[in-house]
């Protein structure tokens, strides 16, 4: 929730003056709903795709303060962003839920950027490992190897997002490989290998190249860096 329409239109105009790019890294952003429209006309005719940060399962109805996917559709987006840790603590969004939200997203053609990570305390505990699966099964539950191919999982622990506190680069490579082993017994080694997994979770410019270098780390979902064109540039250059 960050950003009045001027102001997303301002960081766009400065991300787009510095493509150095292009070709290279596939960049996404995504504003919120009130700015998705400045944001879309900006990058229009550009590599840059366009996501919304949430939607709600059903097509249409008396949903007050709901966007459908095909809303989102119509908007210009590409991408939804599902499963967010902020999501699924501050407004109770479970499993089953996010699994209806997929497919209705993809049932519109959208691509899903899923999100999945474990509390600080659930790491403590061990439990990093089975709290992931239980949220891969149940979230992907339904879904079919050919749907992956729109999908991206995004690993986003949630004691390092925002805190300043971010999963060592063997840390997030060990989650990485955990779920790209998890893909691959679950849908096969084809899909596994395919499928994009991003990290999430205070990345910045210092840490950004170190996390990307990481085998099983093919991205990265930018949190409070991205607010910033200068940094949010830096951490694109580093994945190129």
């Amino acid at each position: 929730m960050n950003g009045l329409q001027s102001e997303a239109g301002e960081l766009v105009r400065q991300l787009m003056d510095q493509q150095e790019w292009t070709g290279t890294v596939e960049v996404i952003l995504a504003p919120p709903f009130t700015a998705l429209e400045v944001v879309r006309k900006l990058v229009e005719g550009s590599e840059i795709q366009l996501a919304g940060q949430n939607i709600y399962f059903e097509p249409k109805g008396a949903w007050t303060g709901e966007i459908s996917a095909a809303m989102l559709k119509d908007s210009g987006c590409k991408y939804v962003i599902l499963g967010h840790s902020e999501r699924r603590s501050y407004f109770h969004e479970d499993d089953a839920l996010i699994n209806k939200k997929i497919k209705a997203a993809l049932a519109n053609e959208l691509h899903v950027i899923f999100c999945v990570g474990e509390t600080l305390e659930q790491r403590e505990q061990g439990q990093t490992q089975g709290v992931i699966e239980s949220q891969l099964k149940a979230g992907l539950q339904g879904l079919t190897a050919s749907d992956l191919e729109k999908l991206i999982i995004a690993y986003e622990p949630v004691w390092a997002i925002g805190t300043g506190r971010n999963a060592t680069p063997g840390q997030a490579q060990e989650v990485h490989r955990f779920i790209r082993d998890y893909l691959e017994t679950t849908l096969g080694k084809s899909t596994a290998e395919s499928t994009r997994i991003q990290y999430g979770g205070s990345v910045n410019p210092e840490n950004s190249g170190s996390l990307l270098a990481q085998k099983d780390i093919d991205g990265a979902l930018v949190g409070s860096a991205s607010l910033s064109a200068e940094s949010f540039v830096a951490i694109i250059n580093s994945a190129k």
